[in-house]
């Protein structure tokens, strides 16, 4: 059961049972088996019971493969979310030693930060591929975690095609991943006890690194960016379903991350087209009263003459110019100064004439139909009299 410890002596048998069915709340969710102990063990994990009774009996390729696994002190084994059924065999190398067998269901904080960096690489992808910054430090942290396949891929060049050490190169290739893997499942160890020399391989290899990016400089071709930033986007839709657990949900924030991204500029015309060809709904227009309209009309009056000022002040306007027009200079220069537009008796001959009670006011109010009929034939020319008359 999770979260039960037990311990026991000698090889035994072990076999876990997930009876859980794994939904979407299980999706950086992990199950493992820690075992432990004091002693040297090695830990065999199969499929089902049938495999476990197989292991007892002997092989040649079982024996390599016992010679072959690795001995610690302690080891882990991760439990597949859909196998109902987990079985494993632990070997000590002294069976009277105790080790202890512990499972345990928690969230995996390290399986969402892999998910959060797919992510986030997929969606960055195109600016990344263009960033120096980016550039140097991947080519910087490619060169420190696989420096020994560099290494072993150059020597490869300089050997004639028809050499007996393609074969060793190829060993070469094999071994070097198997040192990888050693030294990444040894890190802890590695930065704990030989510190000073994991600096130093840091120091030099990052240097050189540094020096072949900076000797070819960043990406400059167009093909070659969209290149690099497809391969980003590969490698990050990769990390999001390393990420996760549930193969379904990983699937379906896949697709959401692809259309999201590449239906973006589809999405936005279709929705600028609909806003075109989508009928307007018109709205009653808004007659103004006799009282906004005054109001509206001295609001903006002001406004006009107060932009009138400012731009004869201004170093555009040409002021000996235009006072060489004018009839009067001090009244023009008042003006520019904040002083009214109108005097008082323009206003009052305005009022007189244009305002409520005015002769024109009055003039278009009684009017009669006959007499604009009479003003409309004064306005009449000899050629449109002649041409009315030949027309009779």
């Amino acid at each position: 059961k999770d979260g039960q410890e037990i311990k026991v002596q000698a090889a035994q048998h072990f076999c876990y049972n997930n009876s859980i069915v794994p939904g979407w709340r299980e999706t950086w969710t992990r199950i493992q088996v820690r075992v432990w102990s004091t002693a040297k063990l090695k830990v065999t994990v199969v499929n089902d019971e049938q495999d476990l009774q197989e292991l007892e009996h002997f092989s040649i390729w079982k024996l390599v493969q016992y010679f072959v696994r690795e001995q610690t002190n302690e080891a882990t084994v991760s439990v597949s979310l859909f196998n109902n059924k987990t079985c494993f065999r632990v070997d000590p190398s002294d069976s009277r030693t105790l080790y202890a067998v512990q499972p345990s269901r928690h969230f995996d904080v390290y399986l969402f930060l892999v998910f959060l960096a797919g992510l986030l690489l997929f969606f960055f992808a195109d600016s990344l591929s263009r960033s120096q910054v980016f550039y140097y430090s991947a080519g910087m942290s490619t060169g420190m975690i696989a420096s020994l396949i560099i290494l072993i891929f150059v020597i490869g060049r300089f050997l004639p095609k028809k050499s007996p050490f393609y074969v060793l190169l190829m060993g070469g290739w094999s071994f070097s991943l198997y040192v990888i893997q050693l030294v990444l499942r040894n890190l802890q160890i590695i930065l704990k006890d030989h510190w000073h020399l994991a600096i130093g391989y840091s120091i030099v290899v990052g240097f050189i690194s540094f020096a072949v990016c900076y000797r070819y400089g960043p990406l400059v071709d167009k093909r070659s960016i969209n290149i690099l930033s497809w391969t980003l986007q590969i490698f990050g839709l990769l990390l999001v379903y390393a990420g996760i657990q549930v193969q379904q949900v990983a699937l379906a924030i896949m697709i959401a991350a692809f259309c999201s991204k590449n239906m973006e500029y589809p999405s936005t015309k279709v929705f600028m087209l609909y806003q075109k060809l989508k009928p307007k709904k018109l709205e009653p227009r808004h007659l103004l009263t006799e009282e906004e309209y005054q109001r509206q009309s001295e609001v903006e009056t002001q406004k006009a003459l107060e932009e009138l000022r400012k731009y004869c002040s201004s170093p555009e306007f040409n002021t000996w110019k235009t006072v060489s027009r004018i009839q009067s200079p001090q009244r023009f220069a008042d003006f520019i100064e904040g002083s009214p537009h109108l005097l008082s008796n323009e206003v009052s001959v305005h009022t007189q004439e244009y305002g409520l009670g005015g002769s024109f006011f009055e003039d278009e109010l009684f009017s009669t139909d006959e007499e604009n009929q009479e003003e409309e034939e004064g306005w009449e020319t000899d050629d449109d009299k002649t041409y009315k008359s030949r027309a009779e």
